[in-house]
């Protein structure tokens, strides 16, 4: 009898360890779940910050601070393709500023009674470009000594004219223009008009990178080429290489 009943405890004993066991297993499985939850709450509170800097850093690296610039000097398609040429221009548009009629068509600017010129749109990236050297381009690559024309071209929207967007702009311009007259750089007094820039009118999508896509045209053909060339002889180290 006692050998029944040791036997029946030693199988209580085993049964409820058998019992247990899984509980226990439960019981250590939440306390690692909940420190691995800790764990990445607080992985998720501590780095959280340091990608966004990092991002804000790259950020503000690729992010340049672009100028802008705009200059007439008779027809647009020569003048803009002079200063595609330049490093640290990121884009040039033809255009018209500096008239009285609302969105202004080609016809309209080339019958000379809207008031504007033709002009090209610059922005450029000043760390690469200064605005110096835009002017140093502008009054070396036209001729600014003839009121309202460029070689055959005359009426008023032909002029000579940089449209200056800050007083920096305006005092450069101002005082480049002064010096140049100073040292009689031309035959004839510089007549290029200085005015504050007016309200853009970009010009038809088939007058913009008009001599790239129209080298052949009789007109660029025959005034383009030689504009060119006296600009990279004059500001070789100053042009893309691509």
């Amino acid at each position: 009898m006692r050998l029944v009943d040791s036997f029946l405890s030693l199988c209580f004993i085993v049964v409820a360890v058998v019992v247990c066991l899984p509980s226990l297993g439960c019981a250590q499985g939440a306390s690692e779940a909940n420190a691995l939850a800790q764990q990445q709450e607080s992985a998720e509170e501590l780095p959280a910050a340091v990608p966004e800097v990092i991002n804000g850093q790259e950020a503000d690296q690729k992010e340049k601070k672009m100028e802008v610039a705009t200059f007439g000097g008779g027809c647009f398609w020569c003048v803009e393709a002079v200063f595609l040429e330049l490093k640290g221009v990121k884009s040039v548009k033809s255009g018209y500023m500096g008239g009285q009629v609302d969105n202004p068509t080609y016809e309209q600017v080339c019958s000379g009674n809207t008031g504007h010129a033709e002009i090209v749109h610059i922005e450029f990236d000043p760390e690469v470009v200064s605005f110096d050297v835009l002017l140093q381009v502008f009054w070396k690559t036209h001729d600014p000594t003839t009121l309202n024309r460029q070689g055959n071209d005359t009426g008023t929207q032909y002029r000579s004219v940089v449209f200056y967007h800050n007083e920096s702009q305006k005092d450069k311009a101002t005082s480049y223009k002064k010096k140049l007259n100073e040292v009689k750089a031309y035959p004839n007094p510089i007549v290029t008009e200085i005015s504050a820039a007016t309200k853009l009118y970009i010009a038809e999508d088939y007058h913009q990178n008009y001599f790239n896509n129209n080298p052949n045209q009789g007109y660029c053909r025959a005034l383009i080429p030689p504009k060119l060339e006296k600009l990279r002889k004059a500001f070789g180290d100053k042009l893309k290489t691509e």
